[in-house]
């Protein structure tokens, strides 16, 4: 067994798990930076899917110092607000002339259709509401007029029931008693 060539082996294999993570940190470090997001150290590392103590190690540290120094001079920097009080002031009173704005257009709509509704009431001449009044009043004593009528064949009806159940009733007493009379005489 050599023990020699075994730890070789190792050696190698951990180099090249070395450099493939510092390479999938360049990679995550220009693809950070490429989308805009903040560099941090940590989103760094987990991007790259690698510790964070990497990150800090000499040779990487100094890459993502230079990208946060990038991307701190990319950054445009806020521009103060005068005066925000003045900026509120003035979208308060552009809203409040808006809303006298639209209470006069909808007085000026109520007042329109206020006039268009007086003006239909005139053109109806008496004669016409006369003459349809007389027409309700007509179909509602016909309707009237049928309701009774019906009423009365409805009560009519009733009692034709009534005295046809008690003819039915005694039908079945006296077959009763027929079949009890046959049944008895043999």
């Amino acid at each position: 067994m050599n023990v020699r060539g075994n730890a070789h082996t190792l050696l190698q294999a951990r180099r090249r798990d070395s450099l493939d993570k510092r390479q999938r940190v360049h990679t995550a470090l220009a693809a950070l930076e490429q989308q805009g997001k903040k560099i941090t150290h940590t989103a760094v590392a987990r991007t790259a899917g690698v510790s964070t103590w990497l990150t800090y190690t000499e040779g990487i540290r100094e890459h993502v110092e230079a990208a946060q120094q990038r991307q701190q001079q990319a950054a445009p920097q806020p521009v103060p607000a005068r005066n925000p009080n003045a900026t509120l002031r003035t979208e308060l009173e552009l809203a409040r002339q808006e809303i006298r704005s639209l209470r006069e257009e909808r007085d000026q709509m109520r007042q329109a259709l206020r006039h268009q509704l007086g003006q239909q009431l005139d053109d109806l001449s008496t004669t016409a509401l006369t003459g349809r009044v007389d027409e309700l009043t007509r179909q509602n004593q016909r309707l009237a007029d049928q309701l009774r009528q019906i009423t009365e064949e409805d009560a009519v009806l009733n009692v034709r029931v009534a005295s046809l159940e008690q003819d039915l009733e005694a039908a079945r007493t006296s077959l009763r008693r027929m079949i009890r009379n046959e049944n008895t005489a043999r």
